[in-house]
């Protein structure tokens, strides 16, 4: 019988401690970076409804009385023109957008609350409008 005696010196691989020791590090970062990064996410998303109520939609619903005299009976009236008149000159948006939490925008003209004279929000997170985490277009 004869045995190998020589030692392999160019072995490849990694051994259970490197393995280990990789996993945990990567498992102390998650640990510190996911929470940080999941209390953005309703920040990112009352951010953008901010925007879009107080001024992609407001521009929109600007252009369109600038057009035709007075703003809109409904949103809907920003992407067609419903009254066939011809000083529409839309469409002011492609189209009507949802807020962060996929709901739909809500607007009243004539508004009750808004100097401008319309009322735009949007119902937040918990989707029930005239609640406290409502976004609005006027100050509460």
């Amino acid at each position: 019988m004869v045995f190998d005696t020589k030692k392999r010196c160019g072995k490849k691989g990694f051994t259970l401690i490197e393995i280990m020791l990789v996993v945990v590090i990567i498992g102390v970062l998650a640990a510190m970076v996911v929470p940080k990064l999941t209390g953005r996410t309703r920040q990112t998303k009352n951010a953008v409804v901010k925007v879009d109520v107080d001024v992609n939609i407001p521009l929109a619903l600007d252009l369109y009385e600038l057009d035709m005299g007075e703003f809109p009976a409904n949103l809907d009236d920003l992407t067609e023109n419903r009254t066939n008149s011809d000083t529409w000159r839309g469409p002011y948006l492609k189209k009507i957008p949802k807020d962060a939490w996929a709901k739909g925008y809500y607007y009243k003209y004539p508004g009750d609350h808004n100097k401008y004279g319309y009322d735009l929000y949007s119902s937040g997170a918990d989707g029930e409008p005239n609640t406290n985490d409502d976004i609005v277009n006027w100050e509460k």
